[in-house]
Parts: C-alpha cells; sequence; structure tokens
C-alpha cells in the first residue's frame, strides 16, 4: 500500500489588512474586500487564518467577499472581539498537498501587502521550486 505524506502550504496571504469594522452581531467569519479575495485566490468559504498584529491574538474562521473595491476587513461574530477598527491583520490560507508533488513540481503562494486603505501596495509570488529533489525558495 502507498502511503503519501500530505503536507499544508499557504498558498494565499493578505499582509498588513487594515480592520475598517468589528461586528459582533454577525454570524461568525471574516468579511474582505472581493478584489483582495480575488487577487490572492482565497474563494469564500474558505477557512483561513487571522493573525492580529497590534494584540497578538490569532484565530481561524472562514472568508466571505464583501463589496468589490472597498477595501472591506470586518471581523465578525466572536472574532469582533479579538480586535477594533485600525487593528492591522495578516490572513493566510492553506492548502493540502502531497509532499512527494510538491518535491518534484514546487508550488506558490500569492502574496499581497496592502496600504493604510487596503489597497494594492505590492503583489508578489513565493515560490518553491524544485531541482535534483531539493527545494529551492523564491520571492518575486
Amino acid at each position: 500500500m502507498n502511503h503519501q505524506a500530505t503536507i499544508r502550504l499557504m498558498h494565499a496571504k493578505l499582509h498588513r489588512v487594515t480592520v475598517t469594522e468589528a461586528n459582533v452581531n454577525y454570524i461568525g467569519s471574516i468579511t474582505v474586500d472581493k478584489d483582495l479575495l480575488d487577487r490572492v485566490g482565497i474563494l469564500p468559504l474558505e477557512e483561513v487564518d487571522v493573525i492580529n498584529l497590534d494584540n497578538g491574538k490569532r484565530w481561524s474562521t472562514y472568508a466571505i467577499p464583501g463589496e468589490a473595491g472597498s477595501g472591506e476587513i470586518c471581523p465578525n461574530g466572536g472574532a469582533a472581539l479579538l480586535c477594533k477598527p485600525g487593528d492591522l491583520l495578516i490572513i493566510i490560507a492553506y492548502e493540502e498537498r502531497d509532499r512527494s508533488d510538491v518535491l518534484t513540481k514546487g508550488h506558490q503562494a500569492k502574496v499581497l501587502v496592502v496600504d493604510e486603505h487596503n489597497r494594492c501596495q505590492k503583489f508578489m509570488s513565493q515560490n518553491l521550486t524544485s531541482e535534483n529533489n531539493k527545494i529551492e525558495f523564491s520571492s518575486i
């Protein structure tokens, strides 16, 4: 029987997004400007980890699309108690990959760094490339 080792790799990151609202009365999730989700490839309802750079709180939830172009970042439900408008967050999405597949084919993650209005400041690709079964990391 062939057992493949599965690993979890980051595939998308929104870096230093600013909380625009925190809505404790909404049922769970984090609302994110649809353009930001689309740019890095996070799907609606996809699980994400959220890290608050202002207080160190970290939680998992799921993303829901907000109005495109609005810059909206709104933790909802209980997560609204873990932050306040103006806090800086990192939102990360992961994917399960077969380790041997990554070692032979590599992996790419999309990273979007935003300005204080949640507009794209820098877009980059973080890559794992395979050469002779050795993995090289690069950020372009």
